[in-house]
């Protein structure tokens, strides 16, 4: 599966995009760290406090995964915590997702992450799923997974719907694509996992681009994690 460079998306739709995610998580009483919110003139003056946070790719994550369209296929996410593959003192991650109504995450599985996803609020959160089979693609066979630890037999590639409040155990093998429910607004979504790292471990099922290339028509209001190597 290869993961190619995504289309050109703006600074000020990113920009626009992070705004408004501001606004839902506030909404939402969902409090970021103070970091989240600092401008690049911030970040300047503090970057050699934030080690860690560059490290580990800690903070903003805005993609349409090659898509030109966010809205129709797209994410928000932030990494609020993660640990590093190269240390052994933080083995987990967790991630707030924002997810519209109708805005697909494309299929993909991790070649070693094992994650919960978490509706936090907001909307309904659709799933489809399938097993991957030997060779990465779908695979027939039903399966199991653990909704709040309690067992579910899925038949591959129906929708299992989660409500806020539900969460469903994902293994590494399980292919997985996510969208807001038509008609009941955008989903607040957590993950909690173990390290992530998104350069080296998404299995897309299609060829994906999962970090765009920025068109800089305006100054960045806030810093995305591809950011922190120019500061």
């Amino acid at each position: 599966m290869i993961n190619l460079i995504s289309k050109t998306m703006k600074r000020s739709e990113i920009n626009t995009i992070i705004g408004q995610a501001m606004d839902f998580m506030s909404n939402c009483q969902f409090h970021l760290p103070e970091w989240a919110y600092w401008d690049i003139q911030t970040w300047r003056k503090r970057k050699t406090e934030c080690q860690e946070i560059f490290a580990n790719n800690l903070g903003w994550d805005i993609t349409d995964f090659g898509s030109g369209n966010f809205a129709e296929r797209g994410l928000t996410l932030f990494t609020i915590r993660n640990g590093n593959l190269t240390k052994k003192e933080k083995p987990y991650c967790e991630k707030i997702m924002i997810v519209g109504e109708e805005q697909e995450t494309p299929f993909h599985r991790h070649w070693s992450k094992s994650e919960d996803i978490i509706n936090r609020g907001g909307g309904n959160l659709i799933l489809e799923l399938y097993l991957a089979d030997p060779y990465d693609n779908f695979s027939e066979v039903p399966f199991e997974v653990s909704i709040d630890g309690v067992n579910q037999r899925i038949i591959p590639g129906e929708q299992l719907v989660l409500s806020p409040g539900q969460s469903i155990f994902l293994k590494s093998e399980i292919f997985h694509k996510f969208y807001g429910e038509v008609g009941k607004g955008s989903v607040l979504v957590g993950e909690v996992s173990t390290v992530n790292d998104d350069k080296n471990d998404n299995c897309f099922h299609e060829e994906i681009g999962r970090f765009p290339e920025i068109e800089e028509d305006t100054p960045p209001e806030y810093l995305l994690v591809s950011d922190y190597s120019n500061l």
